[in-house]
């Protein structure tokens, strides 16, 4: 039987060899191959799983291991099954094409992907939910706006712009209580340290925003606007009680009810609109939880994203968190992050080179953990004694980590929110990365004010810290 001390580290080598096979199966199963993901990360546990055994590890404890990565994200994975649920319901129910009539009705084409940003990130702020967020108002806004002749993907990085930013700065917030109290730093101060940089990053994408608004608009987009309409009154029964369910939802979310039920419960509303709004059966109704309803108008973009939804679409992208958690799991068990921490540690030299290498730090556990909590966990935890050793403020380790943990998850394909993306927008993540502005804008601002030297906080304000 093997002992703790027959077990060794991984060595850089052993490290770069596996990661080197991991990437070469990710892009040529993706970009060559047009295989699907999953299988990815399913090779990827082998790779570990043999590595781990090499270095002593019984398999008995690597299998623990990945038990215990997927105990971590069981979560996200509840609240991703109860979005499809009410995604499914609230198309089935005409919610979703109500949203997009009165958008169309409402917003100026010109002005669109401003007011979009605007509007995700005040409800992303209210709700402290991006998830929630992107699979209700930001799905409208899809529709409304590629109604308009606006791309689909500029939409969406408008949709998530917005989002990112309002649950970066929500007290409400999963992932700004997890990282203050991680980093321990108080939740005001952590968003208070945040609040700089992302005003800075919001104005710049908001103006980025409009410019390409007044970019894109052309005559065709009226007529487009016109023809939507007219399908949208056609194939659903149109009225003011869409808005029951979604203030409703909204409502208990910003009280601080627990997400998931939330949501389930917003999926049930939907089904009911579905009966009395628009005639459908109760067994109708009840399917649309789980599948898709087939809807038929003759437009193939409306079709598009009205044959969405329900907790069967969702299925591949729980298979998806699933790997990537268990592999998560797997690395921590074999001491690869504890060996790459080593060498980090040692790159940290003033707060300019800590905020590089924390941002980097985050995008890495993003891409091998494949889950933005894994990274919020992680960092802080590798690279917190660097950060007091060189008496920086712990507030700039909390937003560092939020920066490269939280708007960077999006951009991995396989991370938990590039899935969940994908899977509600209906957009690969490549598509719509290119429009991350303001993403984009906080990582590079967060660096500049680093080297820069501004809001470069005192470490001794005790009273912005958590006791040890």
């Amino acid at each position: 039987m093997k002992t703790t001390s027959d077990i060794q580290l991984p060595s850089l080598l052993q490290i770069f060899i596996s990661f080197s096979l991991f990437l070469c199966c990710a892009f040529s199963f993706t970009a060559l191959f047009n295989l699907p993901i999953q299988l990815v990360l399913f090779i990827a546990w082998f790779i570990m799983i043999y590595l781990g055994s090499k270095l002593g590890h019984a398999y008995d404890n690597l299998e623990k291991s990945i038990m215990k990565g997927i105990t971590k994200g069981l979560v996200a994975i509840l609240i991703l099954i109860g979005v499809g649920a009410l995604v499914g319901t609230w198309i089935h129910s005409g919610i979703v094409a109500g949203l997009i009539y009165y958008s169309l009705q409402l917003l100026s084409p010109a002005l669109f992907l401003p007011i979009c940003l605007i509007i995700c990130a005040l409800t992303s702020l209210a709700t402290g939910t991006s998830w929630g967020t992107i699979g209700t108002t930001g799905l409208a806004m899809l529709g409304a706006g590629v109604s308009m002749g606006l791309p689909a993907p500029l939409v969406a990085g408008a949709i998530l712009s917005g989002a990112y930013f309002g649950d970066k700065l929500s007290p409400l917030s999963d992932s700004v209580v997890l990282t203050s109290s991680v980093s321990r730093v108080l939740l005001v101060e952590h968003i208070k340290g945040m609040l700089p940089i992302s005003l800075t990053s919001f104005v710049i994408s908001l103006i980025a925003f409009s410019i390409a608004g007044f970019l894109h608009t052309h005559a065709s987009g009226e007529a487009q606007n016109l023809e939507t309409l007219t399908i949208l009154e056609t194939h659903f029964n149109i009225n003011w009680t869409i808005f029951v369910p979604i203030f409703t939802t909204l409502y208990l979310l910003v009280i601080r009810k627990p997400a998931f039920p939330v949501i389930c419960f917003g999926a049930l509303l939907g089904a009911l609109w579905s009966i009395f709004l628009q005639n459908h059966s109760p067994v109708e109704a009840i399917q649309s939880i789980y599948q898709p309803a087939l809807v038929q108008t003759g437009n193939l973009s409306i079709d598009e994203l009205l044959n969405k939804g329900g907790i069967q679409s969702m299925l591949p992208s729980v298979i998806i968190i699933l790997f990537g958690l268990g592999l998560g799991g797997l690395l921590e068990q074999i001491g690869i992050l504890t060996v790459i921490s080593k060498y980090l540690i040692k790159a940290i030299k003033s707060t300019f080179s800590a905020t590089i290498i924390t941002i980097l730090t985050a995008v890495f556990a993003n891409i091998f953990g494949s889950a933005m909590y894994v990274s919020l966990i992680l960092t802080p935890a590798l690279l917190d004694k660097s950060y007091d050793d060189l008496k920086i403020d712990r507030r700039i380790l909390s937003r560092n980590t939020e920066f490269g943990g939280t708007l960077t998850s999006g951009m991995i394909p396989w991370s938990d929110n590039g899935i969940f993306i994908t899977a509600v927008l209906g957009l690969s993540t490549f598509t719509y990365l290119p429009y991350l502005w303001l993403n984009f804008s906080c990582i590079f601002i967060a660096i500049l004010f680093a080297y820069l030297g501004w809001y470069d906080y005192s470490s001794t304000d005790s009273k912005t810290k958590v006791p040890s």
